[in-house]
Formats: C-alpha cells, sequence, structure tokens
C-alpha cells in the first residue's frame, strides 16, 4: 500500500470544499447545469438516464481495506446499496443524488480516496496490473512508476483541458495484464542492455467509434526521462488534436492521420527542449515514492501445507483453486481472483455487505489490501497456502466464489441502456442471460478460456473490439440490434475482432453465442486448441455460416 502525504490530503480535501460551493450554487440556480457540467466533470459526476453517476477513483487499482469499507459506507447511505467497479480500475454508484454528493466526496477523503479527473478532458485515473509487486517474473512493481505519474498529472495546468479524455497503462510484466495497447499512452516496464529500468512507450491506442491497437512510438525510454516524455506527448496532443469534432479529437486520431513516424519526430523535437529540465527525475524522487510502498511482512511457509493437502479432496473447492488461484512471487503464498460474475448477477456489481465482508477477509487473509481488474473483478494479492480453503469458505457463503475467472461466463459489460444516457441497447441483461446458458462448470471449462465483452453503444466501455467474442448494441429503426465479433484480445497481442455479419435482436444474441461456441467446439483440432487459437487458423467464415445458416 501506498501512504499519502500531507499534500495528498490537503488536496483532497480542498477539492471537497470546492465542490460543496459548487454544488451549492447549481441547487441554488445560480450555475446552470451547462455551467455546472465542466465543474461536476472534473470531479467523475456524470448525469445519466435516472439519477447522476458518480465515479471515484481507485488509483492503480489498489485499496486498503478502510477504503473498501467507505466504499461500502457510500454504497450504504447515499446510493442503492451497492457498486459496480469498471474497466478501469474505478467503482460507479448509479443513484447518487445531487444534494448529498459532497458528503459522500467528504466521507471518502477521510481514507483518501477521491473522484479528481475520472471524467473529463484531463488525464483520467492511471491504471495497471492488478497483481503488480507480486506476479512473479515482473520487472519491479509498477505502481511506484503509476503512482509518480499520478502525482505529475493531477490537476497539471497545461492538460486540464485537453481536446479529449486521456488514459494511461502500465504493465511490468510478459503477460499484459493491465491491456497497455489499448490507451492513449501505454507503457511497458523492461530493462536495457545495460540493466537499467524503463518503459516501451505505445501510443495511440483506444476503442470507441474508431478503434486502434497503440503503436510503439519508443522502444526505450529511461526511467529518469518517463515523465518529459510522456509531457512532450501530451504538448502535441494537446498543440495538434482537434478540438472541432469529439469524434477526432482522441490522440489515436492525430497519431493515425499524421502517421507514427512523423507523430514520433514531433514528439522527439519537443522533447529535446524539455528532456534536461525540472522533469527529469532524480533518483532521490523514486526512492522516496518506492519508500512510501509498503509490503507484507510474509512468512517462510511451506509450497504445500496440510491445510491445502486435505482441502484437496474437495472437488467444489478444488474447482475454485484451479479456477481462481494464481501463483505468487513469495513461496508459500497466492494471488486470489474474486469474481464479480455470479450467474445471473450484473457484471462488476457488488454489494455494500460483500463490500464491508471483503475488508474483513483482507485484513484477515491479504494484509488488508485489495485489487481491482480490468475485467470488473477483484483480487486479494497475499493470500498464504494454508488459509486457502477457510478463505474459499468464507467467499462462497458471500456468493464469491464462482469458479469462471476467464472462463465464458467472466463477462465484461458496461451498464448499457439500463442506466447510461449515451447507450443504444442494453447489456446488463444480454450478460445475465450468457451467465445463464454457461452455468455448467464442466461445460464452461470444456470451453476453456474464452472473453465476452458487451457494449451499449459505440463509444465501447464495454471493451467489445477486443473481446474474444465482442457484442456491440446499436439502434436501427427503433429497435435494439447487435453487431458480433471475433478474434479480439486486449493482451500483449492485442487486435481488434472481426465482424462476422448483419445485427441480430436482442433475443437471438444468446443463441449466437451459443453457436459460435458449438462451431467451436466441433471446429477445434484438439482439446488444448483454445477459441483465439481456432479462430487464427480458420478465420472467421466457418462461424459466420453456422450462426447465420439459419437466420
Amino acid at each position: 500500500m501506498y501512504a499519502y502525504d500531507e499534500i495528498d490530503r490537503t488536496l483532497v480535501n480542498e477539492r471537497v470544499s470546492e465542490f460543496r460551493d459548487q454544488v451549492k450554487r447549481r441547487l441554488s440556480g445560480e450555475l446552470t447545469e451547462d455551467e455546472f457540467k465542466i465543474l461536476r466533470l472534473q470531479n467523475g459526476v456524470y448525469l445519466q438516464l435516472h439519477a447522476y453517476m458518480f465515479r471515484v477513483a481507485i488509483p492503480y487499482g489498489t485499496l486498503a481495506t478502510n477504503q473498501l469499507r467507505a466504499l461500502a459506507h457510500v454504497a450504504r447511505k447515499y446510493d442503492r446499496g451497492y457498486g459496480h467497479f469498471t474497466t478501469r480500475q474505478n467503482i460507479q454508484f448509479n443513484w447518487i443524488k445531487l444534494a448529498e454528493l459532497p458528503d459522500a466526496l467528504a466521507d471518502l477523503a477521510e481514507v483518501g480516496i477521491h473522484a479528481m479527473q475520472t471524467s473529463g478532458n484531463n488525464m483520467r485515473n492511471v491504471t495497471s496490473d492488478q497483481w503488480a509487486g507480486v506476479a512473479p517474473g515482473e520487472i519491479e512493481d509498477p505502481r511506484i512508476w503509476s503512482e509518480l505519474i499520478r502525482q505529475h498529472t493531477t490537476l497539471h495546468p497545461e492538460f486540464s483541458f485537453l481536446p479529449r479524455k486521456f488514459k494511461i497503462a502500465i504493465t511490468a510484466s510478459d503477460h499484459d495484464r493491465a491491456a497497455i495497447k489499448i490507451h492513449d499512452i501505454g507503457l511497458r516496464l523492461i530493462k536495457n542492455e545495460k540493466g537499467e529500468t524503463g518503459f516501451e512507450v505505445l501510443v495511440g491506442g483506444g476503442l470507441g467509434r474508431t478503434p486502434f491497437i497503440a503503436k510503439t512510438i519508443k522502444h526505450f525510454v529511461h526511467g529518469r526521462d518517463i515523465l518529459s516524455y510522456i509531457e512532450a506527448i501530451l504538448r502535441v496532443y494537446n498543440q495538434y488534436g482537434r478540438r472541432d469534432n469529439i469524434y477526432k479529437a482522441r490522440i489515436k486520431i492525430l497519431v493515425h492521420e499524421l502517421g507514427i513516424e512523423k507523430f514520433s519526430r514531433e514528439v522527439e523535437d519537443e522533447w529535446q527542449h524539455i528532456r534536461n529540465s525540472s522533469l527529469q527525475i532524480d533518483d532521490e524522487v523514486i526512492e522516496d515514492i518506492r519508500s512510501r510502498f509498503t509490503y507484507p511482512a510474509y512468512e517462510k511457509l511451506p509450497h504445500m501445507p496440510d491445510e491445502l493437502r486435505q482441502a484437496a479432496a474437495d472437488p467444489e473447492f478444488e474447482a475454485w483453486r484451479k479456477n481462481s488461484v494464481a501463483p505468487h512471487k513469495v513461496p508459500g503464498y497466492s494471488i486470489v481472483t474474486i469474481s464479480l460474475k455470479p450467474t445471473g448477477g450484473p457484471p462488476g456489481d457488488a454489494t455494500a455487505e460483500q463490500m464491508d465482508a471483503l475488508a474483513d477477509l483482507a485484513d484477515k487473509y491479504s494484509f488488508g489490501e485489495i485489487r481491482v481488474g480490468h475485467e470488473q473483478n477483484l483480487a486479494l494479492p497475499h493470500v498464504a497456502k494454508r488459509d486457502l480453503p477457510a478463505l474459499w469458505k468464507a467467499l462462497d457463503k458471500l456468493g464469491l466464489a464462482t469458479p469462471n475467472v476467464n472462463l465464458i461466463t467472466d463477462i465484461i459489460a458496461c451498464p448499457g441502456l439500463d442506466y447510461c444516457s449515451l447507450a443504444n441497447a442494453r447489456s446488463i441483461p444480454i450478460a445475465q442471460e450468457l451467465t445463464r446458458r454457461f452455468a455448467n462448470h464442466e461445460l464452461a471449462n470444456l470451453i476453456g478460456r474464452l472473453h465476452i465483452n458487451i457494449s451499449g453503444c459505440i463509444n465501447a466501455c464495454g471493451h467489445h473490439h477486443v473481446g474474444h467474442i465482442g457484442i456491440l448494441g446499436v439502434e436501427k429503426n427503433g429497435e435494439e440490434v447487435y453487431q458480433i465479433t471475433i478474434g479480439g484480445r486486449a493482451d500483449e497481442n492485442a487486435a481488434l475482432g472481426t465482424l462476422i455479419g448483419p445485427g441480430v435482436k436482442f433475443d437471438e444474441v444468446a443463441d449466437v453465442v451459443e453457436d459460435i461456441v458449438e462451431a467451436y467446439l466441433a471446429l477445434r483440432e484438439r482439446p488444448e486448441e483454445l477459441f483465439m487459437d481456432t479462430v487464427k487458423r480458420l478465420g472467421v467464415e466457418p462461424f459466420k455460416e453456422r450462426v447465420y445458416a439459419t437466420r
């Protein structure tokens, strides 16, 4: 965990005071909704279909238990008893009353949580690998650098009014769990031939109306220069990015139109002017941030404790362990992913009671720490193997032990037309129906790793472009119609999915997914061949033929 200093606490408290005054003026009529809009967006507040939506930042996906309890408190006191974890390591509350928003922010500020820059045309929450600091084989803990960037970009005067929103993601592992290639800037920690820490820098990724996979702009930027290099990218974007067309304002469009070579030259020219300035990072600065991260006092534990050996006889426990428990860099410990995708439930939702109970479990079994992943699941990063059976029983009582991580029912979905004023179609009911269709765990394991992503509009908050199976809801002649893509992925081999044919009606979507799965099971060469491997080998045509043969 990172220990915030007095500067951070003062900033957060001052922001609450400012927003309280802004809300007061809006409620009195002194500010119109249009005048208030830019102020509320800078504090994570959207006006949705039924109420204001409140988005809270969880920097690089790390939560302390007192912070999770504070989120549960907000859900219980100011909302309808639950929160929705998003694909960018935030949490959203969908039923907040405007008059009570400053009180909710004040309650969160007491534990160091805020909503600054979770919306608006500025630098958003810096995200990272939810296994950061505990994943075997990573270069080093990427949250150290995430925190550095968070501090530099929070309320940055030059970049608070960019042409469009801007997102950065960081990973330090060979396997990308942070989806860096679909971000405006993606950073991959690496070591050069001298053993120095630096970054491969990617730029121009993003989904939405015009999706792009990020391109490498520089293969190595030394760690001491990363702030100046990011600043150079942002300056070029701020200068040349379009402000006349909201659909062409993202940096991905600028990179595409200029070409990566010309864009790289513009950034390099800008960087040469500022790289040796005060933006160059001293080792002492990094070490100060590093020193503020506290790590557990791990014990020396056996690889196979008696508790785990005895629990292995329980097939339900073993199914969960094989699915939801991952190796840890410290012997005797594990990383536990907690699925927020129960059968029939909205993906990513957690009740106040579940959040409180998870905080208790994290205190007992994970040194008081919880992580949020971009797949809309949670994780306990420091669980002793001897405690896995007891943890599983406790999670099962909470309805949080569904063994479907990375399987077909581990669905990513946006709120869709049930909540969002921008949506054209529903997302949540389709996700719920699919979890019912594939609720049989034996069938899900037979299918293997298969990610479904659902968006209710072209803005792609459900990341449908990079789903193994992507589902996009659109409106056509007053009716919800869903376009289906296959072959997308968001990892180190990120790719955009391919449209398989005409859109289908709402009540046909689950049938189409079943057809695609049945085609895959019939077409794969062996049980170990994953869905993505079959698609890569055969292309989309066999799946298209199966789906549209009788439609």
